[in-house]
């Protein structure tokens, strides 16, 4: 099936970009939703759990490994930029690290931080979760287009790459 250690890496890529867009997209679409609808107080302790326990070594292997092979990608098509697949996996490794990896350590982690030092019973913790939930939903569909765009490239890429 794969041609090489750069055909496999790729199609890894693809894999868990395309994890990574789902688990995103999720959160767009309904979760963020879902959360905005409790009461203040309920949806801050919901997210700050959330955002707890999201960072498990599962998660991580698949967000940060895709981020890695995402990188040997890049350079390797930057050193083979003659192959037909360059282009794509280049794209490819571009979207998921400035628009995935990029967007989450400058937009969404600070936001998340933020709102890890709330006291859901605070006074103003209902103006701060409205800014913390739109802010946060506004970074995330970038960084689901951003994933999404990077699971397209990289699967252009895996195509081309067998011709």
């Amino acid at each position: 099936m794969f041609r090489g250690p750069l055909h496999a890496l790729t199609f890894v890529s693809a894999l868990g970009s395309g994890v990574v867009a789902g688990l995103f997209f999720a959160f767009s679409t309904f979760m963020m939703k879902a959360l905005a609808r409790l009461p203040p107080a309920q949806g801050i302790a919901a997210m700050q759990s959330i955002n707890v326990t999201i960072i498990r070594p599962s998660f991580l292997a698949v967000f940060l490994g895709t981020a890695v092979a995402s990188l040997v990608l890049g350079v390797s098509a930057l050193r083979s930029w003659e192959r037909p697949d360059a282009r794509y996996l280049l794209l490819g490794s571009a979207l998921y690290l400035v628009g995935v990896i990029g967007v989450t350590g400058a937009f969404n982690v600070p936001r998340n931080d933020a709102l890890a030092a709330v006291d859901p019973a605070q006074a103003d913790a209902a103006s701060l979760w409205a800014r913390y939930v739109s802010g946060w939903t506004a970074w995330n569909h970038v960084r689901t287009a951003a994933a999404l765009g990077a699971t397209a490239s990289f699967i252009l890429a895996l195509r081309l790459g067998r011709e």
